[in-house]
């Protein structure tokens, strides 16, 4: 093949006036990449259909604009290679408009049927963005190091601002991506929606949305593969970018009450005064996935206010609403709910917490107060009975272990390709016969040159070829695509229906 000849080659590098660029000096799955093209089909996931206007079904696109999409993701993903290994664009040009390199095929038609100087434009917007998307990561050097930039990266949510209902539940899903990535020992990280969902104390469908309406568009997690079968899907945890927080119609349902018009109310802190939040989010991780902060119970609200005050422990009502990124009308009726519970203390303008607050106890404080505490909170097991969310959490496990239970049953059959058997009773016992599979012909059938033999006149049957494991493929006009295409068609048809699983 051209292909392994090109590669044996003992001079594999590349000349240009501004430097060599070798596809030793790039990773394995780059070179095999530029070399073979995308042979696994890693690139072809929805490249050959796409969500239709409800959102839900999805509409196939024409083999010319799936083969398109799917040989740009190739080219973007060669770009992003050469840039990692400190390329240039003459460099990327040059391997992408090679003759023997499977992976710059899209590059190459582009300049057959547009020209030379359109394919050269197209490179170059890929190039701006590989380069930005590059730039804007952070390369991981060791484990001492990943941990380094987790640290960062868990001081910079817990000075975000996370405004309104839709915010603070971000925080609590990207607070347990956190502590999978803590346990990785890296960003990116495993973990499957039905795993986070349990972890942060949330419904799957209330996790979907605010990945995909606040920390998707924030930047702050990336979901870079689907899981298929039993594997979780690959995350990426990212800084978060400042348009993203920014975006009030993202962090917030209701902007009119969220965001009131007249700055004189000063729900909000402004741009010029105080943007920035200070709250503990270890005290958030622990205490999230219990049944006392469901949606009904406490709430993410009260989780803010005691990541708060458990990092400064003297604070006004005012100051709680910068701090905690809470609205006024809802730090006051939460502190209620907590100092009716004793969790929290009120002595004159100023709010802190019990000694054993975050354990779920509350007492009576030190300090006089006004009005008698109507029930002090024997720990959060009690107040989830209070609040009636006692059994959320192992409900929602016991649904999700169904449902993985029924996936894994579906995975195990179609491994299997199970079909309907025939039920027959013989001396008394149930026996089994399968049904025969309709494309499974016998092997008299088989002709020596793959074709199928027609049983009547003993002739080859026009269209149709035996595979090697014997069963029937059809061949009709419109199988017009490579053997690649249909690989990578069968890969993303794969993953679809284990995502929709």
């Amino acid at each position: 093949m051209p292909h392994l000849t090109h590669q044996a080659e003992p001079q594999q590098q590349l000349t240009h006036p501004y430097g060599r660029l070798g596809l030793h000096q790039l990773p394995s799955a780059a070179a095999d990449l530029i070399l073979l093209g995308d042979l696994t089909g890693r690139y072809a996931t929805g490249s050959y259909s796409r969500l239709g206007s409800d959102g839900r079904t999805l509409v196939p696109r024409e083999d010319r604009q799936g083969a398109s999409e799917h040989g740009h993701r190739i080219t973007a993903a060669i770009a992003c290679h050469v840039a990692r290994a400190s390329g240039s664009l003459d460099q990327l040009t040059q391997l992408l408009l090679h003759p023997e390199h499977e992976g710059g095929r899209h590059a190459r038609n582009i300049a057959l049927r547009s020209g030379q100087a359109r394919a050269l434009d197209y490179i170059r917007r890929v190039w701006a963005s590989a380069t930005a998307a590059v730039n804007s990561t952070i390369g991981v050097e060791s484990r001492h190091h990943a941990h380094e930039v987790l640290a960062a990266l868990r001081d910079r949510i817990e000075t975000t601002p996370w405004r309104g209902e839709r915010g603070r539940t971000a925080l609590r899903v990207l607070r347990a991506h956190l502590n999978f990535a803590e346990i990785a020992g890296s960003p990116l990280h495993h973990a499957s929606e039905r795993q986070t969902a349990e972890e942060a104390g949330i419904s799957r469908t209330t996790l979907r949305v605010v990945y995909e309406r606040v920390l998707k568009p924030g930047g702050w997690l990336r979901r870079l593969r689907v899981g298929q079968g039993r594997e979780g899907s690959t995350w990426y945890l990212n800084g978060g970018s400042t348009h993203g927080q920014d975006s009030r119609a993202l962090l917030s349902r209701f902007r009119t009450t969220q965001y009131p018009p007249d700055p004189a109310l000063e729900e909000w802190p402004t741009p010029g005064t105080a943007t920035t939040a200070d709250i503990d989010s270890t005290v958030i991780a622990r205490l999230m996935g219990h049944d006392a902060f469901a949606h009904d119970g406490l709430g993410s609200s009260a989780l803010m206010l005691l990541g708060a005050l458990h990092i400064r422990p003297v604070q006004t009502a005012g100051e709680l609403v910068g701090t905690a990124s809470v609205s006024r009308a809802t730090a006051y009726r939460t502190l209620r709910h907590l100092a009716g519970l004793g969790l929290v203390h009120h002595t004159g303008e100023t709010w802190s917490l019990a000694p054993r607050a975050l354990e779920g106890f509350g007492n009576r404080p030190q300090a006089a107060v006004t009005g008698p505490i109507p029930r002090r909170a024997q720990g959060w097991d009690e107040v989830a009975q209070l609040y009636g969310t006692t059994g959320v959490a192992a409900r929602r496990k016991a649904l999700h272990a169904a449902q993985r239970a029924a996936y894994r049953e579906a995975l195990d059959r179609l491994a299997e390709h199970r079909s309907k058997a025939v039920v027959i009773i013989r001396d008394g016992h149930q026996v089994l016969v399968p049904a025969p599979r309709p494309d499974e012909i016998p092997a008299a059938w088989h002709a020596p040159d793959g074709s199928v033999l027609d049983p009547a006149t003993g002739r080859p049957a026009t269209g149709w070829r035996a595979a090697t494991d014997g069963r029937l493929i059809l061949i009709t006009p419109s199988d017009q695509r490579s053997y690649d295409e249909l690989a990578a068609a069968h890969a993303e048809a794969l993953s679809e229906w284990e995502s929709a699983a």
